[in-house]
């Protein structure tokens, strides 16, 4: 017989979407040890593997990814009762499930959603960073409610909405010898050393599978954790950074940068909401959509 609770359904899905034992146990506020525990439990009780164990993290086996729809499915319908059941005790309590890209979780979403929440103190908004073609598929599989992702990507059949507009561009001290440029491509910047964000980013990773295409690398003297520091290092001449504009020109306000388009097609980033279905959210969820989209 099966014995699973809806925590071990929680930790799982937390799992698989983190590609790690550690990191879901972190998002299901576990300890490794009883997390460990737990999913040898759920496969002892369906008597299949589950995960596919390697070096690298974890990735559901066939009967994995089945569990994984089921369990997104009864852990979506519980959050539902609970909203809907929190407004006879005359509060709204639930859950939104947001993925965003670097530009979107760092220049857009902080201000979006200090307004939004502090209307909304029983909602609470669970946000994770990833490429824009990994948030189509993420959305598309049913792993977040939301996501924000560049407007270029191909998102199939989910529905999208505009959200905001910017585009990425050069920062350079000025003595740099690019300071004076009125423009550069991708390929010019890379001929310099860059500094910019740790190559986990969404943004990093965007960028080295650019650099790729046209088959070179980027040479990348620090790792930083944001694009303020970008700016500052830029400004400081250990390299050029590229960042959306948006921060560039706030940087510029106080640091001795100069600021430098990017005229490569992909620069300009208009982001874009998508989702499965906005009627199928809860209400609170579907408040929040409006909310960004004003």
């Amino acid at each position: 017989m099966m014995r699973f609770d809806l925590v071990d359904l929680s930790l799982f899905r937390h799992v698989v979407e983190a590609g790690s034992i550690t990191h879901g146990a972190a998002r299901a506020n576990l300890a490794l040890a009883a997390a460990s525990t737990r999913i040898r439990g759920l496969e002892e009780s369906l008597g299949a593997a589950l995960l596919t164990r390697n070096r690298l993290g974890v990735t559901p086996t066939p009967a994995g990814r089945a569990l994984l729809a089921h369990a997104r499915g009864l852990l979506a319908a519980i959050e539902r009762m609970q909203t809907e059941l929190s407004a006879f005790s005359g509060g709204t309590v639930g859950q939104i499930r947001v993925l965003a890209n670097t530009n979107a979780l760092t220049e857009f979403l902080p201000e979006a959603l200090s307004a939004y929440l502090a209307a909304n103190p029983g909602v609470s908004v669970d946000i994770d960073e990833h490429t824009s073609d990994e948030i189509v598929g993420l959305v598309a599989e049913g792993a977040a409610d939301l996501g924000i992702l560049s407007g270029t990507v191909d998102t199939g059949t989910l529905q999208t909405y505009p959200f905001r507009k910017d585009r990425f561009v050069v920062v350079a001290g000025h003595g740099h010898p690019v300071a004076r440029r009125t423009a550069l491509t991708f390929g010019e910047v890379l001929d310099h050393d860059l500094v910019g964000l740790d190559r986990a980013s969404a943004i990093t990773r965007f960028l080295a599978e650019r650099a790729a295409r046209i088959g070179r690398v980027m040479r990348l003297r620090v790792q930083l954790r944001g694009f303020d520091a970008v700016c500052r290092l830029a400004d400081a001449r250990v390299g050029l950074g590229i960042v959306p504009e948006s921060t560039a020109r706030r940087a510029a306000r106080g640091l001795d940068i100069a600021v430098v388009p990017l005229v490569d097609p992909w620069a300009a980033r208009e982001l874009t909401l998508c989702l499965r279905d906005l009627e199928a959210l809860p209400a609170f969820a579907r408040d929040f959509v409006a909310h960004l989209r004003a």
